[in-house]
C-alpha cells in the first residue's frame, strides 16, 4: 500500500480563507455580554501596558533628579523628592497587576464563550454524521473522521481565543506606541517600528501560507496513520487468524513514513519563518537603539527616555514575535477545521423533506415499479411490485446478489429509489419523516452489532421508557432466560465490544428481544440466522414464529427451509420478481424455487453424510 502526499490544489478550498467567522459568528452572540466584558477587560490590559513604559521612564529620570537632590541636602524638599519616585514605584506595581488581572478576567469571562462554542460545533457535527446517509458511512474511515473532528474542535478554540485575545490587542498596542512615539519623540523611531510591522506581517503572512500547505499534509497523513491503526485494531481476530502482525506493521510503518516527510517538510519551512521573523525583529530592535543612544548623547533625550524606548520595543516586539507564533498557529486550526467542516458539507443521499408524520393503521406495504442501482452501470433491482399483506408473512428469497438485503435498506430509506415508490398503508414513504418511518419499522438484521455496554442497556437501547416487566416479556419470546440464568451479573452483564462475548445465536436473540422492545408495527428480519448453525437456526426461526404472529412481517432469507412456514413467498432473480406463492405451490410450479430448494436440500443432505 502505497501513501503519496497530496497536491495542495486538491485540498479542500472553502473555508481556506475567513469564511469560518460566518459560522462561529452565532456562537459568539450567545454570550455577547461576556464577550464586551472581555473585550473591555481587553483595552484596559492594554492601556495599563502601554502606559507602564512611562512610568518606568519618570522612575529613572526621578531617581536621577534625586540623587543630586540628596547629595545638595536640601531638606525636607530632598525627602518629598525622594518619596515622589516611590509613589512611581508603587503606581508602575499597580498598572502591572491591573495589566494581568484584566487578562485573567479577560480569559474568565471569554472561557466559557469557546467552551460552549466546541460544545455546539461538536454537537452538530455528531447530528449530521447521523444525519449522513449510508453511503457516506460505507466509505468512511472511522479513525480518520474520528481524528478530523477532534482537531477541528480543538481548533475552534484556538481560532476564537487567539484571534480575539493576540491578534486584535497586538495591532491595538501598535497603534497606541506608534502614536506616543510620534508626538514625544523624533519620527525615526516611529517610522522604524511602523516599516518592521509592515516587513514583518508581510513576511509572516507569505511565508504562513506557503508553507500551510504542508500542514494540511501532515494532518491528512495523522488521519491516515490513525485510521490504519485503528481497522487493525478493529480486526484483531483476523490479523491473528492470517498470521499478519508483521504486515499490518509494514502497512502502519508505511503510513507512519508518509506522516514523517510531511512532518520533515513543514519543520523547514517553520524554520525558515523564524528565523526572517527573528531577523527583521533584531535589525529594528537594534536600529532604534542606535538612535536612542545617539540621541541621548546629544542631549535630545534623557535616560528614562532611552529606557522607555527599550522597553517600549521588548513590549512591543515580543508580542509582535509571538503574533507570528499566533498566525501560524491560526493557519493551522484553519487547516484543522477545514476538514470537520467539508464533513458539515456533506449531503444526505437522502433528504428529510417529509412534512408529514407516518400513520400505520393496518401496516399494509407496497412496492410499485421499484428501480434501483447503487452504480449507475450495475442495476439491483429492476422493476419490482411486491406486496406485504397487513398482518401477514412474506419471505423474500432468492440467489445471491438478487436484491433480497437491499430492499430492507429502500424500506428505511437508507437509499431511495431512482424510479418507483414505496407506500405502507397507501403513504409514500417519501413524503413521511424518516424518524416516523423508522419509529413504525423493527429489524433484526443479518449481524446483530451490540454496543459495548450491560444485556440490559442494549434491550433499553430499543426503547429507554420500558420498565423490567416489559424486559421480561420480551426475554421470555426470545428465549434468553437460559443465557440471562448463566450470567453471574445476569441483566448487567457487560457484552464486550460489538457483542463479542457473546455466540452468534445469543446476539441474535438479544436482536430479536431488542427489536419486540420497541413495538414495531412491521417487523423485518433480514438474513437473521444465515450465519448459524442448524440447530442455532432452529431455535431462533421458532422465536421468529412466535413473535411475528399475527404481524406484518418481512422475513429476508437465503435458507428456504426457513420460510416454509410464511404466507407468502417471493422468488427474486437478478433485481425481478421470478414467483410468487406458498411453499407448496411454489413447489409445484417447478420453477426457480423449486430448484433452489433441490440444490439446499441436497446439499443439506451431503452435509449430513
Amino acid at each position: 500500500m502505497k501513501f503519496s502526499l497530496p497536491a495542495p490544489e486538491d485540498m479542500p478550498t472553502r473555508y481556506r480563507g475567513w469564511h469560518w467567522i460566518k459560522t462561529l459568528w452565532p456562537y459568539l452572540m450567545e454570550y455577547r455580554w461576556r464577550v464586551a466584558l472581555a473585550l473591555l477587560c481587553l483595552v484596559a490590559a492594554k492601556v495599563a501596558s502601554v502606559s507602564m513604559p512611562f512610568l518606568l521612564k519618570y522612575q529613572v529620570d526621578h531617581l536621577s533628579m534625586a540623587d543630586n537632590s540628596a547629595i545638595d541636602s536640601q531638606g525636607a524638599a530632598a525627602d518629598w523628592w525622594l518619596w515622589f519616585p516611590l509613589g512611581l514605584l508603587l503606581a508602575y506595581g499597580a498598572v502591572r497587576f491591573i495589566n494581568v488581572l484584566a487578562g485573567e478576567l479577560r480569559d474568565l469571562f471569554f472561557g466559557r464563550v469557546t467552551e460552549r462554542a466546541m460544545r455546539r460545533m461538536s454537537l452538530r457535527v455528531f447530528n449530521h454524521l447521523h444525519a449522513l446517509s449510508l453511503a457516506f458511512h460505507l466509505n468512511r474511515q472511522t479513525g480518520a473522521l474520528q481524528r478530523d473532528i477532534e482537531r477541528g474542535t480543538q481548533g475552534i478554540s484556538f481560532l476564537m481565543r487567539f484571534l480575539i485575545f493576540n491578534i486584535i490587542p497586538t495591532f491595538l498596542e501598535l497603534f497606541f506606541v506608534i502614536g506616543l512615539l510620534l508626538v514625544n519623540y523624533p519620527p525615526v523611531f516611529a517610522l522604524i517600528t511602523a516599516v518592521a510591522v509592515v516587513v514583518y506581517v508581510v513576511y509572516s503572512v507569505r511565508l504562513t501560507e506557503w508553507r500551510t500547505r504542508y500542514v494540511r499534509q501532515a494532518n491528512q497523513m495523522d488521519s491516515t496513520t490513525h485510521a490504519r491503526a485503528l481497522d487493525s485494531l478493529l480486526n484483531y481476530e483476523t490479523v491473528k487468524y492470517f498470521n499478519a502482525e508483521q504486515r499490518e506493521a509494514s502497512a502502519y510503518d508505511e503510513a507512519l513514513a508518509g506522516w514523517e516527510q510531511a512532518r520533515r517538510k513543514n519543520r523547514f519551512s517553520l524554520f525558515g519563518l523564524n528565523s526572517g521573523q527573528a531577523f527583521i525583529i533584531s535589525l529594528a530592535m537594534a536600529m532604534m537603539l542606535m538612535f536612542a543612544a545617539y540621541y541621548v548623547l546629544s542631549g535630545e533625550m534623557t535616560i528614562g527616555d532611552f529606557t522607555l524606548v527599550n522597553a517600549f520595543m521588548f513590549q512591543l516586539f515580543l508580542p509582535l514575535n509571538f503574533l507570528g507564533f499566533v498566525y501560524r498557529e491560526i493557519k493551522a486550526s484553519m487547516a484543522n477545521i477545514e476538514r470537520m467542516f467539508d464533513l458539515l458539507d456533506e449531503k444526505p443521499a437522502v433528504d428529510d423533506d417529509g412534512k408529514q408524520t407516518l400513520q400505520v393503521t393496518q401496516g399494509r406495504v407496497e412496492l410499485r415499479d421499484i428501480h434501483f442501482s447503487y452504480q449507475p452501470e450495475r442495476d439491483i433491482i429492476r422493476g419490482l411490485d411486491l406486496t406485504l399483506e397487513a398482518g401477514k408473512t412474506l419471505a423474500v428469497v432468492g440467489s445471491s446478489g438478487a436484491g433480497k438485503s437491499t430492499l430492507t435498506k429502500l424500506l428505511f430509506r437508507f437509499y431511495d429509489a431512482q424510479q418507483g415508490v414505496i407506500l405502507i398503508d397507501g403513504q409514500n414513504i417519501c413524503d413521511v419523516t424518516q424518524s416516523s418511518l423508522r419509529a413504525a419499522l423493527g429489524i433484526v438484521p443479518q449481524d446483530a452489532v451490540l454496543f459495548n455496554d450491560t444485556l440490559k442497556n442494549n434491550l433499553l437501547y430499543a426503547r429507554e421508557s420500558a420498565t423490567d416487566e416489559e424486559i421480561e416479556t420480551v426475554i421470555r419470546m426470545a428465549h434468553l432466560q437460559t443465557l440471562i440464568e448463566q450470567c453471574p451479573q445476569g441483566l448487567d452483564t457487560l457484552v464486550g465490544e460489538r457483542g463479542l462475548k457473546l455466540s452468534g445465536g445469543e446476539k441474535q436473540r438479544i436482536a430479536i428481544a431488542r427489536m419486540l422492545l420497541k413495538k414495531p408495527a412491521i417487523m423485518v428480519f433480514d438474513e437473521a440466522t444465515s450465519s448459524l448453525d442448524s440447530r442455532t437456526e432452529r431455535g431462533i426461526m421458532q422465536a421468529i414464529r412466535e413473535v411475528s404472529a399475527g404481524h406484518t412481517t418481512l422475513i429476508i432469507a437465503h435458507r428456504l427451509s426457513t420460510v416454509v412456514d410464511a404466507d407468502s413467498i417471493a422468488v427474486l432473480d437478478q433485481g425481478q420478481l421470478a414467483e410468487q406463492g406458498t411453499h407448496a405451490s411454489l413447489l409445484a410450479r417447478q420453477g426457480l424455487y423449486a430448484r433452489l430448494w433441490a440444490a439446499q436440500q441436497h446439499h443439506s443432505n451431503a452435509e449430513e453424510d
